[in-house]
């Protein structure tokens, strides 16, 4: 499938970028926004060919976008760069890639979970659907902000090392030849993943959080959302997805939570079980963008 790259918004000497797939002629199609995941530390907006497939074949265009990553970025401003290119994709979507700005699902893996559940209550508008693969929708719990027993268990990373994977200017993509995720490791090591990322401390200031935790923030109006976790995960606990689907349940939002039996951090696409569960997203997603 052909790619179509723009830029979207540049800050300072940072240039944020959005790779745009399944673009044509013909009526305007739905778009589906896919957020990387990566701590919100590491990774890029390239997305792999069975996550494109799984929508593509669906008749959605898929926008995979960068947003600026922490240490360097903390989150209020990485929270912009989701409204900035959610504003961008339905302005210039329509005369750019031939989507109908209406019709916007917003998607995303781990902490790309995040920012799609994220964008519930940071948008102006309400998009069609959400979709969480593995991601969370609390950020103040035990897990984050203690150290993680499972990182704990890898080899320890000396701050030296970590720090020396951060940079004095923002970055939007995980540069070539740098292991950004050995700073993620450290800070899962120890338990200071939310000072380094939000800026604030959890202890001292714990009400600095609470705009960052989508699961406080559902009402009636949220999103329609589909949510979808290993129940094996060592990294985001499954209890995330679980809490987040009941509050949602509660709060009378129609949602779907598939459980991956078995299921570790990150999915193989083409896994039978994890297949079955993208199948049941489409056919949400299709209900809920349907003109």
């Amino acid at each position: 499938m052909s790619k179509q790259t723009y830029t979207f918004k540049v800050v300072g000497d940072c240039k944020l970028q959005a790779d745009v797939y399944g673009a044509t002629d013909g009526p305007p199609r739905p778009v589906v926004l896919w957020f990387h995941g990566g701590g919100l530390i590491t990774g890029t907006r390239d997305i792999s060919s069975d996550q494109q497939d799984i929508f593509l074949s669906a008749g959605f265009v898929v926008v995979a976008p960068d947003y600026r990553l922490a240490p360097e970025t903390k989150l209020p401003s990485i929270l912009q760069d989701v409204v900035d290119v959610c504003a961008w994709v339905r302005k210039q979507g329509p005369q750019l890639y031939n989507i109908d700005p209406e019709r916007l699902v917003v998607c995303g893996a781990s902490a790309g979970g995040y920012l799609a559940l994220m964008a519930g209550s940071c948008l102006d508008f309400r998009p069609r659907a959400l979709v969480s693969f593995f991601g969370y929708g609390d950020i103040v719990g035990d897990w984050y902000a203690q150290p993680a027993p499972f990182y704990c268990q890898l080899p320890m990373v000396s701050k030296e090392e970590a720090y020396s994977m951060t940079f004095d200017h923002e970055v939007a993509t995980t540069p070539p030849g740098v292991n950004r995720g050995r700073f993620y490791r450290y800070c899962r090591q120890k338990g200071i993943w939310l000072n380094q990322v939000v800026g604030h401390d959890p202890v001292a200031e714990p009400e600095a959080f609470a705009p960052y935790c989508p699961i406080r923030h559902v009402t009636a109006e949220y999103p329609p959302t589909f949510l979808m976790h290993g129940d094996k995960d060592t990294d985001v606990p499954y209890e995330q997805s679980v809490m987040m689907a009941a509050e949602l349940v509660r709060k009378g939002v129609s949602c779907e939570f598939v459980t991956v039996k078995d299921g570790p951090h990150g999915f193989d696409w083409k896994d039978p079980i994890v297949a079955k569960g993208c199948q049941q997203m489409v056919t949400f997603v299709k209900r809920h963008t349907q003109t």
